[in-house]
C-alpha cells in the first residue's frame, strides 16, 4: 500500500499526463480497467481513457496546471486545482458546432478524486462546472 503522499504525488503525474497527452505514463499510473468520469466523458478501460484524451481538440493551448492534494486515507487521494488555460482554436461542441478561437484567457477549478488499486489507479473522477468555460467566453446569455 502507497502512503498519502505517494497516492497524491501519483494523483498529480496522472493528471498532468492527461494534460499533456502522455500515454507512457497513463500506463504506468492506470490499471487496465480503470474507470474515469467527468463532466465531459465516462470510461471503463485504460485504453478508452487514453482515446478520450487523444481525441481532444486543439482548442486550447498555454495550459497551466496548479495543484493543491488534499489529505484522504484509505486507498484514495484527492486534489483540487485550477486549469489556466488560452482559447487558440476551434472549440467543437455538441451536433457539429464550433466556436472560433477567442484568444481568451479561461480559469477553471474543480476536483479529483482517485482510488488506488495497489500501486495504481483504478478509479478517477473529476468535477467542475463546464458552464464556467462557455460563460467565460461569451457564450451564455446574460441574466
Amino acid at each position: 500500500m502507497t502512503s498519502t503522499a505517494e497516492r497524491a504525488a501519483m494523483l498529480s503525474r496522472a493528471l498532468r499526463a492527461a494534460i499533456e497527452g502522455d500515454d507512457s505514463a497513463i500506463k504506468d499510473i492506470c490499471t487496465d480497467d480503470i474507470t474515469a468520469w467527468t463532466p465531459a466523458l465516462s470510461t471503463t478501460s485504460r485504453d478508452e481513457l487514453m482515446a478520450e484524451i487523444a481525441r481532444r481538440d486543439d482548442a486550447f493551448s498555454d495550459v497551466q496546471l496548479d495543484l493543491t492534494p488534499l489529505e484522504v486515507g484509505g486507498e484514495y487521494a484527492c486534489a483540487e486545482w485550477t486549469v489556466t488555460m488560452r482559447h487558440t482554436g476551434p472549440l467543437a461542441l455538441a451536433e457539429g458546432a464550433t466556436v472560433d478561437a477567442t484568444d481568451a484567457q479561461v480559469t477553471l477549478h474543480g476536483v479529483t478524486v482517485a482510488e488506488f488499486r495497489g500501486e495504481q489507479i483504478c478509479s478517477l473522477r473529476q468535477y467542475w462546472d463546464e458552464l464556467t468555460v462557455f460563460e467565460q467566453l461569451g457564450l451564455l446569455a446574460e441574466q
